[in-house]
């Protein structure tokens, strides 16, 4: 599904997307507050936040859709305002295509997309043809559209964005509302698109999704990046990992916590749950060392593991608060603004 584009400066190739100071403004409210992002080429790049941190703004922005108030952006070296004509030709947003008619079938309204971007009949419909086998819709593609579900209708979707198979692609909440096997499905689907040499940067507020997909992600909250690195960079910047550990008998207990304090040199717990003993860990290579203590002692284990942080735990570390708690605050100032 890969194809070449001229309008892509051989010098810009490294950079899908620069932006700089992104700025925009709705009455009083600054719903993007100086974004900067850089997306490289051949890459999935996730922006996480909560609903009505200014993720779709930014996408919008970004696509050519709604003008910024301050700030620049490009893509592929490409000014989305002075050369908005030539960056429309170089990017697919999700949610555009929704339908022609729900009436029609899934090959009918690709159909129609696929003329209305300039396709002879014969190619349109191999291009229908192609997209609905891709994200497995063969069986369903002279099914109505109305008789669709959430699902198909999001595979759908991203089909029609490729059709004039576009390097970078914009995907706005791609999965949201979707069961955890069709989301899956969908992760999948993306997978592949940057395996042919797409670019595709995607909106989330699923802290798994981001986590499972996403080669760098910027965390925005209150229209502001707060954080940006990769997933293993951002969970370090917030802490050590987690020692968790069980022993065989529990009358070892007491002993085993007392070489794990002695060994990592710092306070441990131990969890109601199951027992376990828990530490923070820095420096993962003393794992040997307290496996050749626990060992010299005759203790035995029946479990031991070190976690990083969460995503979830980043989140909460770097704003102050969890997603799901930023947009109950988003809820509350909107009902606010309504009743004012």
């Amino acid at each position: 599904m890969s194809k070449k584009h001229n309008n892509i400066d051989q010098g810009k190739r490294e950079w899908a997307v620069e932006a700089r100071g992104l700025v925009k403004m709705f009455g009083n409210h600054r719903a993007v507050d100086g974004v900067d992002l850089n997306v490289r080429a051949g890459s999935i790049y996730g922006v996480l936040g909560p609903n009505g941190a200014g993720k779709t703004t930014t996408i919008r922005m970004l696509a050519t859709l709604l003008r910024a108030d301050g700030g620049s952006a490009k893509i592929f070296g490409h000014d989305v305002v002075k050369e908005s004509q030539i960056v429309r030709q170089l990017i697919g947003v999700t949610g555009q295509y929704a339908s022609v008619d729900e009436s029609l079938s899934a090959t009918e309204n690709l159909v129609i997309f696929s003329r209305l971007l300039g396709l002879g009949r014969a190619e349109s419909k191999r291009k229908a043809e192609e997209l609905l086998e891709e994200f497995g819709l063969t069986e369903a593609a002279k099914r109505p559209l109305k008789n669709f579900s959430g699902g198909m209708r999001r595979r759908l979707d991203l089909a029609a964005s490729l059709i004039a198979q576009p390097p970078l692609i914009f995907l706005d909440e791609p999965t949201t509302g979707l069961d955890p096997r069709t989301r899956a499905q969908m992760w999948e689907t993306i997978r592949r698109l940057v395996n042919t040499g797409s670019t595709v940067l995607l909106t989330t507020q699923y802290l798994e999704e981001a986590d499972q997909l996403a080669d760098r992600i910027a965390v925005i909250d209150r229209g502001r990046v707060v954080a940006e690195g990769t997933v293993d960079e951002l969970k370090a910047s917030v802490g050590t990992s987690s020692l968790h550990l069980s022993v065989q008998e529990a009358g070892d207990m007491a002993e085993a916590r007392k070489i794990v304090e002695q060994v990592l040199q710092v306070q441990s717990s131990i969890s109601s749950e199951a027992g376990k003993i828990t530490a923070p860990m820095a420096n993962a290579d003393l794992v040997t060392d307290l496996l050749i203590a626990l060992r010299g002692q005759g203790i035995g284990l029946s479990e031991m593991s070190v976690q990083k942080p969460t995503l979830d735990e980043v989140f909460l570390t770097i704003t102050g608060h969890g997603v799901t708690d930023a947009e109950q605050t988003t809820a509350h100032k909107s009902k606010q603004s309504e009743e004012a």
